[in-house]
């Protein structure tokens, strides 16, 4: 008898996998180096070493699995198992990674973007329990984001609704890779908000942050920034404002445009918690239609760095017993 689901959550820096019994209850995970500028075909080789490796550990036999998940970056087509495009791995363009997977265990395996995995499990087992309208972001390296409107995930034509951190603020601000300009993510972002403090740098403000890193400002991260805020640090408190007044009028076009019930902030930039999410609030307080954002709490996920893996599971399991 099947009795398992696997979750797997692809990141440009650590793999992570789990093995979850029917009730979503965690077996065991590992978490291990990615290596992705080795290629995509070792990136797939480590992923099915490592479903192999915690089977082994936790003495499951391929026949107990009913299905594998697996979040992964970037643009990809969900029905096909393909993974078209993603940005952070060298050399990953139009990678069949169902097919290349599915060759090394006997049970079937799913594909889908690492923000909306990360949106399964927040939906299903954190902060979004319960909910039928809500938006996920995900501040870390990037931005990105998740929807779920009156109870079903969207989509879109190509797998691609959700792109907030797309959204342009600026007619011509920083260039992004996706070939525009201005786009929320160069600003909103761990990367983002480094570049606007070392900007405010060249322009010749100080900060304590530069004794930190010995006037190196390559050294610079997004923590550091919290940390001086808390200091006392104008230029950092200045910097968070501007980065999570930016977020507020975005996430004022996200209300309006689709009116959830719900905004769950998780990342890594969500540890900077109300140093970044007040200033999100009263922008949205100042530029949302009144029905929409009074309708409308704003929250930090919950699940942290398990979210893509038990959300990744979730998915597949959904979309294995639909067919």
């Amino acid at each position: 008898m099947s009795n398992y689901i696997i979750g797997v959550d692809l990141g440009g820096t650590n793999l992570k996998a789990a093995i979850f019994d029917l009730e979503f209850r965690c077996v065991m995970e590992r978490v291990v180096d990615t290596e992705a500028d080795r290629g995509p075909n070792h990136v797939l080789s480590r992923i099915s070493g490592l479903v192999h490796a915690l089977l082994e550990e936790a003495r499951i036999d391929q026949a107990q699995v009913v299905c594998m998940g697996v979040g992964i970056p970037g643009l990809l087509d969900p029905h096909t198992g393909m993974s078209i495009f993603s940005p952070n791995f060298p050399g990953w363009s139009d990678v069949p990674v169902v097919e290349e997977l599915e060759r090394h265990v006997s049970f079937p395996v799913f594909i889908d973007n690492d923000v909306r995995v990360n949106l399964y499990g927040e939906w299903k087992f954190g902060a979004g329990v319960g909910h039928r309208n809500l938006v996920l972001l995900t501040l870390g390296t990037g931005l990105g984001s998740g929807i779920v409107m009156d109870g079903r995930v969207l989509y879109g034509t190509t797998a691609s609704a959700g792109e907030i951190g797309h959204m342009n603020m600026y007619r011509e601000g920083r260039p992004c890779r996706c070939g525009s300009s201005g786009c929320l993510g160069r600003y909103v972002s761990a990367v983002g908000m480094v570049n606007t403090f070392k900007e405010k740098l060249t322009a010749g403000r100080s900060s304590v942050v530069m004794e930190w890193t010995n006037g190196e400002t390559g050294q610079i991260t997004a923590r550091m920034i919290s940390e001086a805020y808390d200091e006392g640090d104008e230029l950092a408190a200045e910097v968070l404002q501007e980065t999570g007044t930016l977020l507020g009028f975005g996430l004022g076009n996200v209300i309006n445009l689709f009116n959830p019930e719900l905004i769950i902030v998780g990342g890594g930039m969500s540890a900077a918690g109300e140093r970044l999410l007040q200033p999100v609030r009263e922008a949205i307080a100042n530029h949302a239609l009144r029905w929409p954002r009074e309708a409308c709490r704003l929250v930090v996920a919950k699940l942290g760095g398990k979210a893509g893996m038990i959300g990744a599971a979730a998915y597949a399991y959904e979309r294995h017993t639909a067919t």
